[in-house]
């Protein structure tokens, strides 16, 4: 089993995820249809299904019309909201994405706060975390709390095996690393993957994936026990020292006004083209 990573709008990532001996494969945020469907053809697979991480647009916008161009493909998702849903899915089901044996199915994580995400039994690849876990970084809190965020980031997904993969929703590494610098400054394992980090972006490669290990070091959203974070946060329960540690976050560097996201899709999907070519 192989994970393709597509980059696609102005930092979203969407994932093909194959079975080499099938052929078959499932799409992650399937955001913009024409770009996976040109990756699909290319692998020379056939989509079976989409696994979306939740509802927002940037994630689920392609579902509706891939599911009207290839008829039988299944959705899943946790979110009722989550367009052309056809599997409800709940935390630590398991479901067959490949016409597999029935030992090699998925497990799949689906926490309250947004994103779900999948961890082939014995192949720890996984997961897909959507919008709660970044590189070096967790989600804002836009639709949970920091209860729920603790939860998610503590048991959820630390009680993974720490040599799981950890494929995000967004590219947003060294804008995360470069506040986890900020938060433990003295941090050797932070100062490396930023430089590392740098150099991929330099390269325009991305950053995914990580591992669960490598995040324990120098991810400060699961470092919440550490002293020199709580420090940072002049705060010691670690539900408040995340939560203060969000609240730095949402205020570090603001990056500049970013373009219309609608307009990014469209020019994603290639409807300026006529506009654009020349006489």
């Amino acid at each position: 089993m192989k994970v393709k990573v597509i980059s696609v709008l102005e930092d979203n990532y969407m994932y093909l995820v194959i079975e080499e001996s099938t052929r078959h494969a499932v799409a992650v945020d399937a955001a913009v249809p024409k770009r996976l469907l040109e990756i699909i053809r290319k692998e020379d697979v056939v989509l079976k299904a989409i696994l979306t991480t939740h509802h927002h647009w940037d994630h689920a916008r392609g579902n509706e019309e891939l599911a009207q161009l290839l008829p039988g493909l299944q959705v899943f998702g946790a979110d009722e909201r989550i367009g052309a849903l056809t599997h409800r899915v709940s935390h630590g089901q398991e479901l067959s994405v490949s016409a597999r044996s029935a030992g090699d199915t998925a497990a799949l994580t689906a926490p309250p706060l947004r994103g779900a995400g999948v961890v082939p039994a014995g192949d720890q690849w996984g997961p897909e975390r959507g919008d709660t876990l970044f590189v070096g970084g967790c989600g804002q809190f836009f639709e949970g709390t920091a209860e729920q965020m603790h939860t998610n980031l503590t048991q959820t997904l630390g009680a993974l095996p720490k040599d799981t993969k950890v494929f995000c929703g967004h590219e947003c590494t060294v804008r995360n690393l470069k506040f986890a610098l900020k938060v433990e400054p003295e941090n050797e394992a932070v100062k490396e993957k930023l430089a590392w980090a740098k150099q991929r972006d330099d390269e325009d490669l991305p950053t995914v994936p990580s591992t669960l290990q490598e995040e324990f070091l120098y991810n400060p959203f699961l470092r919440v026990t550490e002293e020199a974070v709580q420090r940072f946060t002049g705060r010691t329960d670690p539900v408040e020292v995340l939560r203060a540690l969000r609240s730095h976050r949402d205020n570090f560097k603001k990056p500049k006004e970013r373009p219309n996201p609608q307009a990014m899709l469209a020019f994603d999907w290639g409807l300026f083209g006529p506009f654009l070519e020349k006489k």
